[in-house]
């Protein structure tokens, strides 16, 4: 099935129902099913075709909802760009995927237009004074277009979305997600997460370009009205407050954004009587924090795990898991990842990819309906991760004898940080074209708040003094990084601990750093 249905069949049966709201403004599902179709129609006859690739890149708001569902209905496969893109970054992910054409609004404009993609069709949303010579508005498109139903005949392996994620090199590839896997997606995400329906209240506080994207096929799945908040930022204070007066039931954030409201809350009562879910995950949770938030909200949260590979669809830690913490009993459990979801298998295997025995450290493996097609136009990664039917998630971790996965490290130097994927050989790379740097290595620190730091550490060339070197080195960094990407944390050191056969023990410097 054309994902894109989920939105059209929603409108059917609820055509008078709120869809989105964002600040003063609010939709029906009538409305927006009308206004992705007009923009579908609009980009195809702008020489968009089925299978063709287009890029999204927009803060949350109406339109980026409506780029999705538009892209999904005429058989387009949507490319999610990060927001806090720097123009490089959104050059290499449109010239990797081979897009044709880039949806933006007027913040992303600037970034957009430095990318300096030729040739490229870009639309632009929101109010903006005079767009680029060969954009057009996003509103002026769907004024002028059909209305009737753009939804397309598809197949289940048709892309649907291109879902970028890390990999050994630290260049992002593109996990190839089709119209197949995200209906099994939301079918599951109905299932274990958030069972809502046309009565529920979502809000949407994390970017829809990620896991909180997979959140809003499930809510329009289920005609729930979705709430974007207007500013941009996570203010925690104006979010509690629009939890309290949007009367929301459910939301996606990450364990970053949950600290900040259990800080924001203090002692005060948050006095949230409606808000029943709250989906985590995203990036590493202490153990602690999470009992915080607990006793501050209630056993309202619900964690899972899964990569972009398996979008979001591995394993889940269960309300009821929650609840039992909070009263005491197998406190243990925050600590896990939980048990395998609907629909899908999850094992610990070993280097012969044989299952291990309970509380035996292998690699995390999935396989099921979520599981990614392969990677964009790389064969040899592809064949490397999906492996004798399983999907290796380059994590590892143990189960115990209930099932419940424990991940003990990342086999990819990935880092998470605030719940983005932050790649440590692009760091590492930017800091490396500095003269003072001889040698570094880049590793996420434990973090209350972050989850992880980006953390630099710098072996320096010729004795040279760090006094007001790490100002530098952050200047530096500012020019090439996107700003999640920036080192918070620089350490300065004679040398970098390695193995006999010259590798970095990275394990060894985040052990070093967690406890100074």
């Amino acid at each position: 099935m054309n994902v894109g249905r989920l939105l059209t069949n929603s409108a059917r049966q609820f055509p008078d129902h709120p869809a989105i709201t964002w600040g003063n403004r609010s939709i029906t599902y009538a409305e927006l099913d009308h206004r992705t179709n007009a923009l579908a129609h609009g980009l195809s006859l702008m020489g968009v075709a089925k299978g063709d690739r287009v890029g999204v890149l927009m803060r949350n708001r109406p339109e980026l909802l409506e780029a999705m569902f538009a892209c999904f209905k005429a058989g387009f496969c949507l490319v999610p760009l990060n927001s806090r893109f720097t123009p490089e970054d959104v050059a290499y992910h449109v010239e990797d995927s081979s897009a044709v054409a880039v949806l933006t609004d007027s913040d992303g404009l600037s970034v957009v237009s430095g990318a300096r993609l030729a040739g490229m069709t870009v639309v632009v949303a929101g109010d903006i004074d005079e767009v680029p010579d060969g954009a057009l508005r996003h509103d002026d498109i769907i004024a002028g277009a059909d209305t009737s139903s753009a939804v397309v005949d598809v197949e289940r392996d048709d892309l649907a979305w291109l879902f970028y994620t890390s990999g050994t090199t630290g260049r992002p590839k593109g996990a190839m997600l089709t119209h197949g896997i995200l209906g099994f997606v939301t079918a599951s995400w109905l299932a274990d997460l958030t069972p809502i329906d046309e009565r529920d209240v979502t809000l949407h506080a994390a970017p829809l370009t990620h896991g909180a994207g997979f959140h809003a096929l499930a809510a329009t799945a289920r005609a729930a009205h979705q709430i974007i908040p207007i500013d941009s930022s996570f203010d925690p204070l104006a979010i509690l407050d629009l939890i309290r007066s949007a009367r929301v039931t459910n939301t996606w954030l990450v364990p970053t954004q949950i600290v900040m409201l259990v800080d924001a809350v203090g002692d005060r009562h948050p006095e949230l009587g409606d808000l029943r879910c709250v989906v985590y995950g995203g990036a590493p949770f202490v153990p602690a924090d999470l009992r915080q938030a607990l006793q501050t909200f209630g056993p309202v949260f619900v964690q899972l795990f899964g990569q972009g590979e398996t979008p979001m669809t591995a394993t889940v830690l269960s309300s009821r898991d929650h609840a039992s913490a909070l009263a005491g009993d197998r406190l243990e459990r925050l600590a896990s990842a939980g048990v395998a979801r609907p629909g899908t298998d999850v094992r610990i295997l070993g280097d012969d990819d044989t299952e291990l025995a309970p509380d035996e450290v292998g690699e995390v493996c999935v396989r099921g309906g979520a599981v990614m097609l392969g990677y964009w136009n790389r064969p040899e990664a592809t064949a490397e991760t999906l492996r004798n039917g399983w999907l290796h998630t380059g994590d590892l971790g143990r189960m115990d004898e209930y099932g419940y996965v424990y991940l003990l490290d990342r086999a990819k130097d990935m880092i998470i940080s605030g719940g983005s994927n932050v790649y440590a050989v692009e760091v590492e790379a930017a800091l490396a074209d500095h003269p003072a740097v001889r040698e570094v290595a880049v590793v996420g620190v434990t973090d209350r708040t972050w989850g992880e730091v980006v953390t630099a550490v710098i072996v320096v060339n010729d004795d040279r003094d760090t006094d007001g070197l790490e100002a530098q080195l952050s200047a530096h960094c500012s020019a090439r990084l996107a700003g999640y990407k920036r080192p918070r944390r620089f350490a300065f050191v004679d040398g970098l601990p390695r193995n006999a056969y010259g590798k970095v023990l990275k394990r060894e410097l985040r052990a070093r750093l967690d406890q100074t």
